[in-house]
């Protein structure tokens, strides 16, 4: 069973997707677009996060990703298809002890812009992102071993801040 662990943010996880990065690099070297770090762990003003480094990957084609399922495998990371998004790919990494979440969506995909606006407006909005941290370390004392509760609890919040993150990166764009 999956326990919700939080964490004081750490330099150490951006080193950690680094690493990862040069790693994943070499695997789609024929697909990748371009690759970020994306969630909770990117964002340093959070303060807190569930250790797990979140990774998006943009492709030419999503349909070829399937291709790397076994070299993917042998890096520890599962392969689990769409997992409720489509259009998407996604492997954890790391079982019940996750270290990883990669999602891979191909180019064009609105996803992508999500998530990317999502980091940028709480990179930007320090204190919507103390909120959203602390939101984490309360609902992680209230559900330690409950993860789906914990999931759930944090969705209201998420939705309030992708929908502010849409809009202020919708304004930043049609400023520029």
């Amino acid at each position: 069973m999956r326990k919700t662990k939080i964490l004081a943010w750490t330099e150490d996880w951006g080193k950690s997707y680094s690493q990862e990065e040069k790693i994943l690099k070499e695997v789609f070297i024929d697909e990748i677009v371009d690759i970020f770090h994306i969630g909770s762990t990117s964002i340093p003003t959070i303060g807190y996060a569930k250790p797990i480094i979140d990774i998006l990957i943009v492709v030419k084609d999503i349909e070829n990703v399937d291709l790397y399922n076994n070299e993917m495998l042998e890096l520890g990371y599962e392969p689990k298809g769409e997992n409720g998004i489509v259009g998407r790919r996604y492997f954890p990494k790391g079982k019940d002890n996750r270290t990883h979440h990669l999602h891979i969506f191909q180019v064009g995909s609105e996803h992508i812009k999500t998530h990317i606006d999502f980091k940028e407006y709480l990179l930007k909005n320090p204190v919507e992102a103390k909120k959203y941290g602390e939101l984490k370390i309360n609902l992680a004392k209230q559900f330690p071993n409950e993860h789906h509760n914990y999931q759930d609890g944090k969705q209201q919040l998420v939705n309030e801040i992708a929908d502010k993150a849409k809009k202020w990166a919708s304004r930043r764009r049609f400023s520029s």
